[in-house]
């Protein structure tokens, strides 16, 4: 028996010796040629799936947060040009200087007696909503960071809002007199603009920033505002 005592002790350095030659997956003759994709894990988590060249027209509806704070629609008929519309409300806490600055055109015809001396007091928006249209030129940034672009354009803005004037009128040297009237303004304007769009996520969505210049052509010609905002699209 001592002679058999050695066999176990061989046939254990055998198994391992022979097992990892059966523990590997043979490839077939047709994936023999292909070597596996290797994608980092990162990068892998950033794929977008939009945007591809071969697959426009695309549509995106999301918000942008600013001034204005608007619902928005973008059209990419192509790589390069887009149409968007946005429609909202104004900022108006950052016009009431501008909105204060006007009063006196406002004053209803009643009030002009130049005798009377008329006073602002306060005024307060009930609404500021606006509509705007722009065509919007678009080229790759991807040399600055993967999946973004940079675009500018031209459009239309439409504006309307509703202010309650609070006043003093002096009547006399004693006796003065609180007074309100409600004034509609509605305007129009030429908007340009520029911004860029990032759109690299494991979501069919897009990030934008942009920045224009409204030119009142109607109520106001000549005026002139910085606008601008940052907004999310769902892309589909």
């Amino acid at each position: 028996m001592p002679r058999f005592k050695y066999i176990p002790i061989v046939l254990f350095w055998l198994f391992l010796a022979v097992y990892p030659a059966f523990s590997q997956v043979k490839k077939s003759v047709r994936s023999a040629g292909y070597g596996m994709p290797k994608v980092s894990r990162g990068k892998a988590m950033i794929m977008c799936p939009i945007f591809e060249e071969s697959k426009y027209p695309y549509q995106g509806v999301g918000f942008k947060l600013g001034d204005p704070f608007a619902f928005t629609y973008k059209f990419y008929p192509s790589k390069h040009w887009a149409f968007a519309v946005d429609a909202g409300t104004s900022a108006s806490g950052l016009y009431n200087t501008y909105y204060k600055g006007v009063f006196a055109s406002y004053l209803p015809d009643t009030l002009k007696n130049k005798d009377q001396a008329v006073k602002y007091l306060t005024h307060l928006i009930n609404s500021d909503w606006f509509l705007e249209s722009k065509f919007l030129y678009q080229w790759d940034a991807e040399k600055i960071s993967k999946g973004l672009q940079l675009y500018a354009g031209l459009g239309m803005q439409w504006r309307n809002a509703s202010i309650q004037y609070d006043y003093i009128r002096d009547i006399d040297r004693t006796e003065s007199r609180f007074g309100r009237f409600n004034q509609n303004r509605f305007t129009y304007g030429v908007v340009a603009l520029v911004g860029f769009e990032y759109s690299y996520f494991t979501l069919p969505v897009s990030a934008f920033i942009e920045v224009e210049m409204f030119t009142d052509a109607f109520a106001d010609p000549g005026y002139q505002r910085f606008q601008g905002g940052v907004g999310l699209r769902y892309i589909f």
